[in-house]
């Protein structure tokens, strides 16, 4: 009997403590440096029609513009203000106290990640976008290791510098970021077709791809390894933004919404995600606001760059939508709480933050 319990006792260690959920795999999905002004009150008044962010502001307002921050958001992000509203939780709603914030004081995008992925700030080592190999180990570094997991974790960024933020060179876990190509004997037509074409096109950023590649590459792979814990990182929302583009931005974060809306449906279709599989949507950092052109910038000298969100949606997740509560959350408890719908505890040596517990039923 002795012997029974150790054996039961040592398998729950290699995969992490009891799985009470009917969560079995996991997406995080980020939109690179959408703020949280936009996500709760859609289109802003101080730059939807300004000329200097807009080539042609009548026809965005025309897009874009309603009376009420209830009805503009749900212009800009309809599935998320339908489905996850209804479905799910959100949470960053400042207006109502609901606070989200970095813990690392860069607030910028490779410091932002890192918190993202390994629970945890680390200002002393990750102060740059540099790409240079992460020290810490991130959740899915944690999970590929645990033989459960094992060949079961991938991550898909627009951005080139996520090969880095993983560490794929160490964690061995298949990274596509960038205008890297995917490769392999048995591609589908569409990833060979995917290959060639942001390969052909012109790229408008040298370090960033277009979010479409991005979006159907990790599609194509979903359908071919069914992995159980996916990063997904869009990075048009941040680039647009640099560039003073406000048109392009709104239109960015509307379609990276019906690309999160297309996972969400496929992922609803597919055996071995329907009613399984849990969706965390964040960003890496914030952007200012006032004066009105700080809303192109972020880092420290940037009032409100810390300033970010939440949404989450499963089948473990009570429905309670836009959390009105006054709370503080950060952005190092997002690792620890993927974690924990998998079943899997998650720590690291840097002082991880705590799970949302509020995201998950007990």
């Amino acid at each position: 009997m002795k012997i029974r319990l150790l054996i039961i006792l040592l398998i729950s260690s290699l995969v992490g403590f009891a799985q009470n959920g009917k969560t079995e795999n996991v997406f995080i999905i980020t939109l690179d440096g959408l703020r949280w002004q936009e996500l709760y009150s859609g289109a802003d008044s101080a730059l939807v029609g300004n000329k200097e962010y807009v080539s042609k502001p009548e026809e965005l307002q025309k897009e874009f513009w309603a009376a009420t921050p209830q009805e503009r958001r749900k212009i800009l992000l309809p599935f998320t203000w339908s489905t996850i509203a209804s479905e799910g939780q959100l949470y960053g709603s400042r207006g109502h106290g609901n606070k989200v914030d970095c813990s690392n004081k860069m607030w910028f995008s490779y410091p932002g990640y890192n918190e993202i992925l390994t629970g945890a700030a680390d200002d002393q080592r990750i102060n740059s976008n540099d790409k240079v190999n992460n020290p810490n180990v991130t959740v899915l570094e944690h999970l590929n290791n645990l033989p459960a997991f094992k060949g079961k974790v991938a991550a898909f960024g627009s951005w080139d510098v996520f090969p880095f933020i993983i560490n794929e060179e160490r964690s061995g876990i298949p990274v596509n970021a960038g205008y890297e190509n995917v490769s392999g004997s048995s591609l589908t037509e569409r990833e060979k077709l995917l290959n060639e074409l942001q390969n052909a096109l012109p790229k408008i950023w040298e370090s960033v791809r277009l979010d479409g590649f991005t979006h159907y590459l990790a599609l194509e792979y979903l359908k071919k390894n069914t992995p159980r814990f996916i990063f997904i990182g869009y990075g048009e929302t941040d680039d647009f933004a640099h560039d003073g583009k406000y048109d392009e931005y709104l239109k960015s974060a509307r379609q990276t919404d019906a690309f999160i809306k297309e996972l969400w449906e496929w992922a609803q279709s597919h055996p071995q995600y329907k009613g399984k599989t849990t969706f965390l949507i964040t960003t890496d950092h914030g952007r200012g606001t006032e004066p009105p052109d700080t809303w192109r910038s972020h880092g420290s000298k940037y009032k409100g760059a810390d300033q970010i969100w939440f949404a989450v949606m499963g089948p473990d997740t009570p429905a309670m939508g836009e959390i009105k509560e006054p709370g503080q959350y950060y952005q190092n408890q997002l690792a620890k709480t993927a974690a924990a719908f998998l079943g899997v505890e998650f720590s690291n040596d840097l002082g991880e933050g705590k799970e949302v517990e509020a995201m998950r039923k007990k």
